[in-house]
């Protein structure tokens, strides 16, 4: 019999919760029965069992955590998109807020963490580094050194966000190196990266400061990196996917892992976050305690984040799973509240406002066209090549003729139209040809377009790619896909079925529906992309990276088609 001292006591046992099930301790490497005794919103005891007690079913393990990922590219505000992740026994994420301070600065960044206060889930948001990311795309706002340090002295930004300027980190920028040695000042960390960085380069990268990479595409790549101290974030997203190149570094650094999604779009999310990742590294053999660790210890120790990890006065942050191969989350528990239980979470959709900022305008299908020269000698043009599944791309040279002056898409050998519309400022589309979107009628366009975030579209033809840009200028952001078979007359609008538009109001990333909404809509635009003919996992997606001029080899700006290995613009058409 329990004496109760005090009304006080009284209370505090009234608050005391207890779990009997099989305890993962990854820090001691072993599985065994416990009782674990939870006092509000932390641990208060794990008491090992006899073999033979009775207990509940599943396993209880440290609570995910994902070690980069923009919340903005779930399209969802951060309380919806922590309502989602939860469910899959995520308990906290590190995440840059670069998207929407490309589009409002500062006030970007305060929006997500004001939203973010009232999150089931923690949310480690960092200062984003580059605001433009680079100097050749118009941005709807700039951070420079002085206001990334006064950002840095905000104690709820927790480090310096990605540091995509690695040839400024290189050549010693002078608002670069401020930027890195203000978080040095206040002891904050610094995010890298360096996609493709090697030997000497990537050590000058290292040697200033910058800790991690999630941009690896090889293994060779991720084990130089890792023999020089970085910490390797195996990234697996909506567009990029790099865990079946990158899960043997897990076994060869188990210190130095983690995890990451990156950008994965509201479908993706509904399906599942870390765990997904987790359950293919068991599968493929590696150890369940460096998997485990890589997917809660180390993003935790790293990012020095509050988070518990299933030890006696951790805050209680963990998961129940029901085994340790599929890792089906039962519960998920953040400071001693269970957040979800059996795939649905416990946190009501709660509506979020809708900064935003768009010009208006239409375009015609003549805005689109390529002039050329009227001779009957070929075009010879580069050609941006898109890679599913992957950030990079590469250069291609292919031939075009000209239809009465304007070079068009030729769907016969995917040589597709590609526009970058600048949604901030009047000014002409920059226009270039792109493989592997397998268009064979229709377009696709959307104002997420990392990292400025204008309006880009790729399409069969010239009208259907105006349709679907006006469609998204009319909404003042979101994606829409316009379609132009037989059954579309090339003069309808938006307004007469011809384009199909999911709203994102939010700054032209995020929408302001629950999250199963924008799911369904998002999957009926990637369905009808498909019926067009593109063979792409995540056709919007990876058109959003067409705009990236920090990944190699070519991408397209608002200024025009760049070389991201020359880091310099360079012309589409090379000869006529």
């Amino acid at each position: 019999m329990v004496r109760v001292k005090s009304f006080g006591e009284l209370g505090r046992l009234a608050r005391m919760k207890q779990l009997r099930h099989l305890l993962v301790d990854v820090h001691a490497r072993r599985i065994y029965p416990a009782l674990v005794t939870i006092d509000g919103s932390r641990i208060a005891s794990i008491v090992e069992l006899p073999a033979h007690a009775t207990i509940d079913a599943g396993y209880l393990i440290p609570g995910f955590i994902d070690a980069h990922v923009h919340v903005e590219s779930s399209m969802l505000p951060p309380q919806e998109f922590a309502r989602i992740a939860v469910r899959h026994g995520t308990v906290a994420t590190v995440s840059d807020p670069h998207e929407i301070s490309n589009v409002l600065g500062e006030a970007g960044v305060e929006y997500m963490l004001t939203q973010a206060q009232h999150a089931c889930m923690p949310i480690a948001f960092g200062v984003p580094s580059c605001v433009p990311a680079t100097e050749f795309e118009t941005s709807g706002a700039r951070l420079n050194a002085a206001d990334v340090a006064r950002l840095l002295s905000d104690p709820r930004l927790t480090y310096l966000a990605e540091m995509m300027n690695w040839p400024g980190v290189l050549h010693g920028d002078a608002e670069v190196i401020a930027k890195i040695e203000a978080a040095k000042r206040v002891g904050k960390l610094v995010d890298g990266h360096a996609p493709g960085l090697r030997g000497d380069d990537a050590k000058r990268y290292i040697a200033a400061g910058i800790s991690s990479d999630h941009e690896c595409t090889t293994l060779d790549e991720a084990r130089d990196k890792a023999q020089l101290g970085m910490h390797i974030l195996i990234r697996e997203g909506s567009a990029a996917r790099n865990l079946e190149a990158l899960w043997p570094i897990i076994a060869e650094f188990p210190h130095l892992a983690m995890f990451s999604t990156d950008d994965a779009h509201p479908d993706e999310l509904l399906r599942g976050h870390i765990n997904r990742s987790v359950a293919r590294c068991i599968a493929h053999g590696l150890d369940l305690y460096d998997v485990l660790r890589a997917a809660s210890v180390n993003p935790a120790v790293h990012y020095r984040l509050p988070t518990g990890l299933l030890r006696v006065n951790d805050r209680a942050d963990f998961a129940l799973v029901e085994d340790l191969c599929a890792f089906k989350v039962l519960e998920t528990w953040i400071c001693g509240e269970v957040v979800a239980r059996d795939g649905k979470s416990l946190s009501a959709f709660v509506a979020a406002p809708t900064p935003n900022q768009f010009r208006t305008t239409r375009f015609e299908s003549a805005d689109f066209a390529i002039r050329v020269a009227a001779s009957d000698a070929p075009n010879t043009v580069r050609v941006i090549e898109a890679i599913d599944g992957q950030l990079v791309t590469r250069e291609v040279q292919t031939m075009l003729m000209h239809r009465d002056g304007i070079l068009e898409a030729d769907t016969a050998t995917d040589t597709l139209l590609i526009a970058v519309c600048n949604r901030y400022h009047a000014a002409a589309p920059a226009l270039g040809f792109v493989r592997g979107f397998g268009l064979t009628r229709g377009a696709c366009a959307t104002s997420v377009a990392h990292d400025s975030h204008q309006v880009i579209a790729v399409g069969a033809t010239r009208e259907a790619i105006t349709r679907a840009v006006n469609a998204v200028f009319q909404g003042l952001g979101g994606l829409a896909f316009a379609d132009d078979d037989a059954h579309h007359d090339a003069d309808h609008d938006a307004h007469h079925g011809a384009v199909e538009l999911l709203k994102l109001p939010i700054a032209g990333l995020m929408s302001d529906q629950p999250a199963e909404e924008v799911a369904r809509a998002y999957e009926s635009l990637t369905a009808k992309a498909r019926s067009a003919g593109s063979p792409l996992r995540a056709p919007f997606m990876t058109l959003s990276f067409m705009a990236l001029l920090v990944i190699p080899e070519l991408k397209l700006s608002d200024r025009g088609l760049f070389d991201a290995r020359a880091f310099r613009f360079t012309p589409v058409i090379l000869q006529s």
